[in-house]
């Protein structure tokens, strides 16, 4: 449900509510079937050796050391500066489990990094994925982020126990 941006070369993906492992085969398969298989995704750099790495980065996987002084933020930025289309795709909630807020992490990364950021839901119930209008992360995070709830927030994920649904106003 909704047009996918195929217009904007760089972008962050927010696929929510995150509350099962499936999520992410339900996101590979979403990507192959709107033709975006060069969407990424970050993994910590524990998870890239041996032969899990090499299938994780044929996956669209990117690793990042969370221990690092750049930080993941800065180290995600700077994977769109270094390429002309960039698309990564992260869960708002940063977890599978039940929040009362969403992560920021994917929101300064789009702000740094200039680029929108394209609300997705998973909605089990009606076995669909939502897309939603594209935005720019602006002066406001409180607002953006309460924006992102709204949208989140009626959407039944696999676990409806972890979704946002209780964060309806």
């Amino acid at each position: 449900k909704g047009s996918f941006p195929y217009h904007y070369k760089k972008m962050v993906l927010a696929v929510g509510p995150h509350t099962h492992w499936i999520d992410v085969m339900v996101g590979f398969a979403a990507r192959n079937a709107l033709n975006i298989t060069h969407a990424r995704f970050l993994g910590k750099k524990e998870l890239f050796v041996g032969p899990l790495g090499w299938i994780l980065r044929k996956m669209g996987g990117t690793p990042v050391d969370r221990f690092s002084k750049q930080g993941v933020v800065d180290q995600a930025v700077a994977l769109f500066a270094a390429s002309e289309t960039f698309i990564l795709g992260l869960s708002p909630e940063g977890t599978r489990k039940r929040v009362d807020t969403l992560r920021s992490g994917f929101y300064h990364i789009a702000q740094k990094a200039f680029v929108p950021i394209v609300p997705i839901g998973v909605d089990y119930a009606h076995k669909q994925l939502i897309i939603g209008e594209p935005f720019f992360a602006g002066e406001d995070q409180d607002a953006d982020l309460k924006k992102l709830t709204g949208f989140y927030s009626g959407i039944k994920g696999k676990v409806p126990a972890f979704d946002m649904r209780h964060l309806r106003e």
